[in-house]
């Protein structure tokens, strides 16, 4: 079974979502959910393993080679973004039990798991596949579920945010799908190895450039790049809790790849750096996200919306990453997307256990709870410090490899301005923390901790941030590896 892994990755969630919507019966359909993303992280954690080993993985779906056939491939770019969207996955679902039986009405809780397991497929979809059409046809499947997730929130909001994130998402969509189609009208191949040894030929032809603008523009704006980013503080905002969680640690990390892989392994480092001098976008656009999105979050009186501004800043530390073109930097770019899941997986699982309790996360709501429900704002202070930078933390070895990659470029307001967005984080964290921590609660709520249910996947999150913060070896050593991969292949 080890030898089918990569088909079998997509296959199963695939499989299991209309299982869950044909049960009708949300206690079932939560097992299905919780019995699909169990496998998705076995399985993802293996591939792992065996390309640390073993090197890159080929699998040619029904015995047609590469490039007539589609081809999965499985390298350690892809194994790491892999089990970054499985160990969400697989975390959310039990979470997700509680908390959605709480935000949506019970006749919808199956279709809720279907869409989840939909969402779930589609990103696993985009990172295994060796094939830029199916990389479409995947980032349909999970946007498409990811609207209807979106929608499913409490609030009427949540379905004008979804609205917005589909008419956006539309619009990226169709933007990488013109670029998809110019390269194969160029080149005749949909293989992404095919493609990187085609291109050169007819680079220097009007229509490639064009193509890699029209991915660039479809791309950032699915990864939510300021100032592509309007669409994401709303989706955040109203969606259910678990939903937020989820996209958040997952969707755009898989829009990031996507870059990296387009612009690293079809297009080339050479092409998109040298020639399109891709950084000359990158690097201005991130550094305004680190600050500029840091301060809109300061001023949030709603928690969610906070983090999500937060989100759109943290999209900038991994985009700046990638911009350096170097080793070092897509070390820190590809760090950060594991490490960003693990922290903001983590305070928005932490407001979800609030949005339980409380029925909102707006702070003049949250006056006190660090005495009424101190293991998860203890969670939330985790989370934040993680945010900030502190050491000890995920949050402190992203920054310092991002700092790094900045000197050795000689890049000093670059590393200014990362050490700005750490005391920015610092401003809009200790709001909350002084809201919870240093107001006085009224006593007649009688706010309580939330169910265990909803505090033990929260503080599995928060264990990994101190974990992989305090020994980062395996997370270094495989972003490193990544990066050389990346950067190796193609100079």
């Amino acid at each position: 079974m080890t030898d089918h892994l990569p088909v079998l990755l997509v296959v199963v969630p695939l499989v299991a979502a209309p299982i869950a919507a044909l049960l009708n019966h949300p206690r079932l359909s939560w097992a299905v959910a919780v019995a699909a993303t169990l496998w998705t992280l076995y399985a993802g954690l293996e591939l792992l393993s065996q390309t640390m080993a073993s090197g890159v993985i080929h699998y040619e779906l029904g015995g047609w080679a590469a490039p007539y056939g589609i081809e999965y491939v499985v390298d350690p770019l892809n194994a790491w973004v892999v089990v970054i969207v499985t160990l969400i996955g697989a975390l959310i679902a039990p979470y997700a039990r509680v908390s959605v039986e709480r935000e949506i009405t019970e006749d919808r809780i199956p279709l809720f798991y279907a869409a989840f397991i939909l969402c779930l497929t589609g990103l696993l979809g985009i990172a295994v596949t060796g094939d830029v059409f199916n990389v479409f046809v995947f980032l349909e499947i999970s946007s498409l579920s990811a609207y209807a997730l979106i929608a499913l929130g409490s609030d009427r909001r949540a379905l004008t945010a979804s609205f917005q994130y589909l008419i956006m998402g539309s619009v990226g969509a169709t933007f990488i799908v013109i670029g998809i189609g110019l390269m194969y009208v160029m080149t005749g191949t949909l293989n992404m190895a095919d493609l990187a040894d085609r291109l050169p030929e007819v680079a220097s032809s009007r229509t490639i450039p064009v193509a890699f603008t029209f991915l660039t523009v479809g791309i950032t704006l699915k990864l939510a790049l300021f100032p592509l980013h309007l669409w994401l503080p709303n989706a955040y905002t109203y969606a259910p809790s678990a939903v937020t969680a989820f996209i958040a640690s997952t969707a755009t990390k898989v829009a990031v790849y996507l870059l990296l892989r387009f612009f690293f392994t079809i297009f080339g480092a050479t092409f998109s750096f040298d020639v399109m001098q891709l950084d000359r976008i990158l690097m201005p656009l991130a550094l305004i996200a680190i600050v500029a999105m840091s301060l809109v979050a300061i001023y949030q009186e709603n928690v969610k919306r906070l983090l999500a501004y937060s989100s759109v800043a943290q999209i900038g530390y991994m985009v700046l990453g990638i911009s350096f073109a170097s080793v070092l930097g897509l070390t820190a770019g590809i760090l950060h997307l594991f490490n960003h899941a693990l922290m903001k997986g983590a305070l928005f699982m932490s407001m979800g256990c609030v949005m339980y309790r409380v029925g909102s996360v707006r702070l003049e709501r949250m006056n006190g709870l660090g005495r009424a429900m101190p293991w998860t704002m203890a969670a939330f202070v985790v989370g934040g410090l993680s945010l900030i930078g502190v050491p000890l933390t995920v949050g402190f070895v992203s920054k310092w490899y991002l700092v790094q990659a900045a000197l050795e470029q000689g890049m000093w307001p670059v590393a200014g301005v990362v050490l700005l967005g750490s005391l920015l984080a610092l401003m809009y964290v200790w709001k909350v923390v002084e809201v919870a921590y240093f107001r006085e609660a009224d006593p007649e709520l009688g706010i309580s901790e939330a169910p265990l249910s909803l505090l033990a996947p929260t503080w599995l999150l928060v264990l990994g941030n101190l974990y992989f913060g305090i020994n980062a070896s395996d997370s270094v050593g495989v972003a490193t590896r990544a990066a050389e991969m990346l950067l190796g292949v193609l100079s």
